[in-house]
């Protein structure tokens, strides 16, 4: 910065920036300041958080730098005394001269667990109760081009030093402070199993040849050391010192990302497979290559399953994984979503799709593994993507109705699955799912879900068939997903608008009528005994059955 005025305006003159279209300042809120700074003779700074227009004082300090040649670190503390959600920082001074400065953040005092995550957003993925975490994305692994592609080494160790580098698929820059120990660690804030997708030599545009693959098999071997290895380790000891001495857990990696179709993939795939097979055999590898209609030509622990296309074609799908072969790698469907015409900004639409087809992967959790939605959250003034589950922007969020569907699904893990019978003239348009799960109080409790994907109210008996505990209508309940339109919206405005409603079922038993609206996704959950519940678990010659 160099100031040319020997008559300064009183208030200074300097540089400013307001962050990512503003930054959220909110009265009596701490925010970190860290910058480095030099200059050739001393210089009184002011630096402050204001109003866009600079007009409105928040925050103030004053600092001295003493004339120097080398680089001098400052860190300071501003408490906010207003709120303004689109603020900026600036830097000011009255005194001829040059400053020079370098890796200038400012961040919020109060983020999740002090790791540098906004507390409300974390608050939204935990709420989906998430099982695993993928990271650091598809497309973003891979690059448009390999010069490009996401590189771990160069996203670990001290945030200043990180060179960063521009996501030229989604073409922003990065500085690349949310990196691969960040991801590890959220992924453990989580309580998650961390998936690492690494880049296999292959970009969009480019290849790296099969015969000269071998420094990227280093390359993501040494990451894995890194996670994994012990703090006496090379790569462990670098985990350690930025704070973390025990290993991550670890277990699973995606060999590529929607690579299968590539020259050089299957070649390169085997090279990453046979590697890592060897250097730690307890880590489950997954393949791009789709597993769903027939046999790999390759050893997987799991396939990778990716389905973007229009709502009808998604309900379609909802039976996809019943023809699929047991013997081979199971599914992971990494990537779903109902992303055309019908999906607006988030349908309630879309959602119905997705809980139709995620009933489909809920039958057949035998073979199904893991599944995510994507993407998981979009900034509302970038939509490079559209739609996502979570939208927000400086200060406020909101989930779309595919995020509100997901949470009728997040008791799923670890729950036992019963098949269901549908015998119904409407089941074109109907797809349902049944599981046992226990809540944190140990309730036992029967989940039937289903999807009403047609226009008409759908009145329908639900029957357990083989139902070893009681149904106590005390505690039972029905959770329905639906609004007056099925193009229906959430938004900031109206944040609430398409979510789940739960009211209580009176008359709850092994057989009753139930009224289904149109395009609508009802969760029943039917409270059991649960002495009885453990009967039905320990024998294996008797099921349940649900009928509709």
């Amino acid at each position: 910065m160099e100031v040319l005025c020997n008559d300064c305006p009183a208030d200074g003159v300097g540089i400013y920036n307001p962050g990512f279209w503003g930054m959220n300042i909110e009265d009596g809120k701490t925010y970190n300041l860290v910058f480095y700074v030099k200059s050739p003779e001393t210089a009184d700074l002011r630096v402050s958080l204001t109003s866009p227009d600079g007009l409105q004082n928040l925050a103030s300090i004053n600092i001295t730098v003493s004339g120097t040649s080398n680089w001098i670190k400052m860190e300071h503390k501003l408490v906010a005394e207003g709120t303004n959600r689109t603020s900026r920082l600036q830097i000011t001074t009255n005194k001829k001269g040059v400053i020079w400065f370098d890796q200038i953040s400012l961040m919020p005092a109060d983020t999740y667990r002090g790791h540098g995550f906004r507390t409300d957003l974390i608050s939204m993925l935990l709420d989906l109760k998430p099982r695993f975490l993928r990271f650091p994305g598809g497309c973003f692994v891979e690059g448009e081009w390999l010069r490009n592609a996401f590189r771990w080494r160069e996203s670990i160790g001290p945030w200043e030093e990180r060179p960063g580098h521009f996501g030229d698929v989604w073409h922003y820059w990065t500085d690349d402070g949310l990196g691969y120990y960040e991801y590890l660690q959220l992924s453990e804030d989580l309580g998650a199993a961390p998936v690492w997708v690494f880049n296999n030599g292959i970009s969009h545009h480019d290849e790296v040849d099969t015969a000269v693959i071998a420094p990227f098999v280093k390359d993501v071997l040494d990451s894995l050391e890194f996670a994994k290895g012990s703090a006496n380790s090379t790569w462990g000891s670098v985990r350690a010192a930025m704070g973390h001495p025990e290993p991550f857990p670890l277990k699973y990696v995606a060999i590529g990302n929607e690579d299968c179709w590539k020259k050089h993939y299957r070649g390169n795939y085997l090279k990453f497979y046979n590697a890592i097979r060897e250097a730690y055999p307890d880590i489950q590898m997954i393949s791009n290559c789709d597993g769903s209609s027939r046999r790999l030509d390759h050893p997987a622990d799991l396939f990778d399953f990716h389905v973007y296309t229009d709502s009808r074609t998604l309900f379609s799908m909802r039976n996809t994984f019943d023809r699929t072969s047991r013997d081979g790698p199971k599914a992971f469907v990494s990537e779903y979503a109902v992303w055309q015409h019908d999906a607006g900004k988030g349908s309630l639409l879309a959602s119905l799709a997705e809980a139709a087809f995620l009933t489909g992967l809920e039958r057949n959790s035998d073979i199904v593994q893991m599944a995510s939605y994507a993407p998981l959250f979009v900034n509302s003034n970038d939509r490079k993507w559209n739609p996502d589950a979570i939208v927000f922007d400086t200060w406020q969020h909101y989930g779309t109705p595919s995020y509100w569907m997901q949470t009728l699904f997040r008791e799923s893990s670890g729950a036992m699955v019963h098949p269901v019978a549908i015998n119904s003239r409407y089941s074109g348009s109907l797809a349902a799912s049944a599981i046992t799960w226990q809540d944190s109080g140990n309730n036992s409790f029967l989940r039937v879900k289903i999807v009403n994907f047609g226009w008409h109210t759908v009145i329908v008996r639900i029957s357990t068939i083989g139902l070893q505990a009681s149904v106590n209508a005390l505690g039972s309940t029905a959770t329905v997903l639906t609004s007056g339109n099925v193009m229906d919206e959430n938004s900031f405005s109206h944040p609430k608008k398409v979510v789940p409603v739960k009211r209580q079922l009176r008359n709850a038993a092994e057989s009753m009528q139930v009224r289904l609206a149109p395009h609508s996704l009802t969760s029943f959950d039917l409270a059991l005994a649960q002495s009885k519940l453990v009967t039905l678990a320990e024998k294996n010659d008797e099921y349940l059955r649900s009928e509709i």
